[in-house]
């Protein structure tokens, strides 16, 4: 006799994401890590970081023993619905116009120390033309 499982969407799995309330998909199944989260050994970052995608590349890389595996299973709430509508990537702007504003954007600090070199060039070269 099969197990029924609850289905959820990626979109429904990406709303659980913040340090109060995380769920996290790794292999088509859809965890709750909320209570986990202070105690995962790598922090409660890398749960964050996979919203709205399968964790399944980030989860395998990391090397997890078979220890960690089987804790898993006590947070499965199911698994993603397969007919469900998965979430875009973001595109990311290419055209130039965004990539100015971009620049415009950045905070004075970035620009400051560039300034002031550019500023002591031109007394320099000031003062030495002078002589």
């Amino acid at each position: 006799m099969p197990t029924l499982t609850k289905l959820f969407s990626m979109q429904e799995a990406a709303e659980h994401n913040s340090k109060d309330d995380c769920w996290v998909v790794i292999n088509g199944k859809v965890y709750d890590v909320t209570s986990y989260m202070d105690e995962h050994p790598g922090g409660d970052d890398v749960f964050l970081d996979t919203k709205g995608k399968d964790a399944q590349e980030e989860f395998e890389e990391a090397g997890h023993s078979q220890d960690a595996r089987d804790l898993m299973e006590k947070f499965c709430l199911g698994e993603l619905d397969p007919s469900a509508a998965t979430i875009r990537e973001p595109e990311i702007p290419s055209n130039k116009a965004d990539i100015v504003q971009k620049i415009k954007d950045l905070p004075t600090q970035y620009w400051a120390v560039p300034g002031a070199l550019v500023g002591i060039a031109v007394i320099v070269g000031f003062l030495y033309l002078r002589k």
